[in-house]
């Protein structure tokens, strides 16, 4: 890709919102996982992880590899959460890496930090790097559990020292992940690439694979279902572990499983899937919209078809929670389309057209975009409960648009030749609604009427 193009990349990925960057570089993750686009998935990947950073592209700086905080803490990789949104169990904030290692260089673990630099700056093979790695990670783990268990004298006060209390409060998460490295690669190692279906073969299969008794505490259990929910292609299905633990569907006996964490995670994962949906919408960002609302409507359904939820329980009122927030966004947007249209297409007298009058090309994109919102809705309304709403607004543009494009297509045969040019402009705004609403081959069939509605007029001026 040229410099000019990785330009662009980067000033439209620098737009999207803190949300929608975390849910991006999750998928391209999870892309570069299944090997899918691999060089396209690591090229916006880097561009991402530099915007989230706040760090500037420098050719000169030492490969990542050689980093040390990112050698010992590379393991949590797959935990790290890259945003403001609140974490939930088996997640840890990026932000807290700096800190803790900062911490660990200065009081945790001084001597094996310097141990660990000095043997990465006489490394030059993975091997050698890797077992020095693997030697700090250890010592962190235990410093870390040390300052932060339960029998540490005078604890507040040796916590406050590694950092604020968003720090203090993943510190032991991240000492028990260094930890148990091993147990939870091993766990990996066993699951497949991609859970394409997670149907009971594949549920006995991984529960199998998480039987190890390192893994089964309540501190690390989070942490092997986030691994293993990223490996689904339908996240929410992990719950179909709980519900296998529990024998049951019925939401008091799975909570009592150790494994209710599960349902927990993939209602914490569509509250933040709405929650980017709703910061894309308000900013006019629709280009992974079609995605968001497939998640959502899926596994709403799947948390209301799979369990039996209580609407008054924590859990029921989560989801209620989810089904409303993402109802009133979408409810909204869509209300403001037709609106938005009319605005374009009206067609307006000859003496209310000044010479020179333009229609902005962005915002017929713009409405284009959001006439196809309009239809993306329309594929999942009824379990997001906009099914109303949504049918209606389709129906109303569609019968709209029809007309005003027929009436549009007749007035380039008529009208003062001043207002001619704006005319052309909404027949042509016109024509792509149509082409959104109706198809290419209806678009084209507009388009032909209109070359002739304007050749046909010069004719008959010229034959006059």
């Amino acid at each position: 890709m040229s410099q000019k193009s990785t330009e662009r990349l980067k000033d439209y990925l620098a737009q999207l919102p803190p949300q929608s960057q975390a849910l991006l570089m999750r998928e391209l993750e999870r892309a570069v996982e299944r090997g899918d686009d691999v060089a396209i998935a690591n090229l916006v990947l880097e561009q991402l992880r530099k915007i989230v950073r706040g760090a500037e592209q420098d050719e000169q700086i030492q490969p990542r590899s050689d980093d040390p905080a990112r050698l010992l803490f590379r393991p949590l990789e797959p935990f790290l959460a890259e945003t403001n949104f609140p974490t939930r169990p088996g997640q840890l904030r990026r932000a807290s890496l700096l800190p803790i290692w900062q911490w660990l260089a200065r009081e945790g673990a001084p001597e094996a930090a310097r141990e660990f630099e000095t043997a990465l700056a006489a490394a030059t093979e993975s091997g050698p790097m890797e077992i020095a790695a693997r030697k700090f990670q250890l010592a962190a783990a235990e410093a870390i559990i040390k300052v932060a268990g339960p029998t540490q004298d005078d604890r507040q006060r040796a916590l406050a020292r590694v950092g604020p209390p968003s720090v203090v409060e993943d510190l032991l998460p991240i000492g028990l992940v260094l930890q148990a490295r091993e147990a939870l690669e091993t766990m990996s190692s066993r699951l497949p690439s991609q859970i394409r279906v997670f149907s009971d073969s594949q549920i006995a299969s991984t529960m199998e694979a998480l039987k190890l008794p390192s893994l089964q505490t309540p501190q690390l259990l989070p942490f092997a279902l986030s691994l293993i929910a990223q490996r689904l292609a339908a996240p929410w299905q992990l719950i179909r572990l709980a519900v296998k633990m529990a024998a049951s569907d019925d939401e008091l006996r799975v909570a009592a499983t150790p494994y209710g964490i599960a349902v927990t995670i993939a209602l914490h994962d569509l509250s933040f899937v709405a929650a980017c949906l709703r910061t894309d919408i308000k900013r006019g960002h629709f280009d992974y919209v079609g995605d968001q609302l497939k998640t959502l409507h899926d596994g709403v359904r799947g948390l209301r078809t799979e369990l039996d939820l209580r609407n008054d329980s924590t859990w029921g009122r989560q989801l209620t929670s989810v089904r409303a927030d993402t109802s009133n966004a979408l409810q909204s947007e869509i209300d403001s389309v037709p609106g938005r249209v009319r605005r374009i297409l009206r067609q307006r007298a000859d003496k209310d057209i000044t010479a020179g009058a333009r229609i902005d090309q962005s915002e017929v994109e713009d409405a284009a975009a959001l006439i196809d919102f309009v239809a993306v809705c329309r594929t999942y309304a009824s379990e997001l409960a906009i099914n109303e709403v949504t049918l209606r607004t389709f129906s109303d543009l569609q019968h709209y648009v029809e007309q005003a494009t027929e009436g549009l297509v007749q007035s380039l045969r008529g009208g003062e030749p001043r207002v001619r040019a704006f005319r052309q402009q909404q027949v042509k705004a016109a024509i792509r609604f149509c082409e959104v609403l109706f198809g290419h081959d209806y678009a084209s069939l507009m388009n032909r009427a209109a070359e002739n509605a304007v050749t046909g007029e010069r004719k008959s001026s010229r034959a006059g």
